[in-house]
């Protein structure tokens, strides 16, 4: 045994001994720490019935883990401004009405405005037949509270009377005007006449055109007074 005999060098073969004898030595090795092991009890067992008989440690505290949230700087919403009471709104922001300018008050004794005369044209009569002669009369009154004077020239008059269509039948300055001068007073609720008699024929401006009788019929009756003007009135020719 203690000379190997075969065709390899003796070198490989007390190799393979050596390598044999090794690993019989490691089995025996660790049967023997086994039992030895198994005799005295495992130390990872003492541990456990160390540890079994005390208290378990407490859990670290939460603030201990997270920061406590008084800490911590929170970002705060902004604070959104008061609503505006819309009766504090600036009047500057409304829009402007102009208001329509007043009327100079009334000076007793001063002229006349339009607005403090009425005209009106009366008819006499109302109805009268084709190819007659009526009059009409051209009423100018002092409608204000105080006394007034108003220029009251034969220039200024005029009664026109036009048809059912609206179209000029005939004008009382068409073919005899006449040229006054004729300043009055006139006092609160004071009234002038001014007949004019119709001669029954259509006419216009200037007298140019042929004047004929106008059909039977309702008319209308305008009056004025330079730039003051009347409501018409109903006139019926028969």
């Amino acid at each position: 045994m203690l000379h190997p005999v075969g065709p390899l060098p003796a070198v490989v073969y007390w190799r393979r001994r050596l390598l044999v004898l090794g690993c019989a030595v490691g089995v025996l090795g660790g049967g023997g720490w086994l039992g030895v092991a198994a005799a005295t009890g495992s130390p990872d067992e003492d541990v456990v019935r160390t540890t079994a008989g005390q208290e378990p440690a407490p859990a670290p505290a939460l603030d201990q883990i997270v920061p406590s949230l008084a800490a911590i700087q929170l970002p705060t919403a902004p604070t959104a401004p008061p609503a505006a009471d819309p009766a504090e709104e600036p009047e500057a922001d409304q829009p402007q009405v102009d208001e329509p300018p007043t009327e100079p008050a009334a000076v007793d004794g001063g002229p006349c405005s339009n607005d403090m005369i009425g005209v009106e044209v009366r008819p006499t009569p109302a109805s009268s037949p084709v190819g007659s002669k009526p009059t009409f009369d051209l009423v100018v009154t002092n409608v204000s509270p105080v006394s007034c004077v108003r220029s009251l020239d034969k220039g200024l008059q005029e009664i026109v009377m036009v048809d059912a269509a609206g179209t000029r039948v005939w004008g009382s300055n068409d073919c005899f005007p006449e040229e006054t001068t004729d300043p009055r007073t006139l006092q609160p609720g004071e009234s002038v006449v001014f007949p004019v008699v119709w001669g029954g024929l259509s006419s216009t401006p200037g007298c140019t055109a042929e004047r004929v009788p106008p059909p039977p019929g309702d008319y209308g009756l305008r009056g004025r007074l330079d730039t003051a003007t009347s409501p018409d009135a109903t006139f019926t020719l028969t």
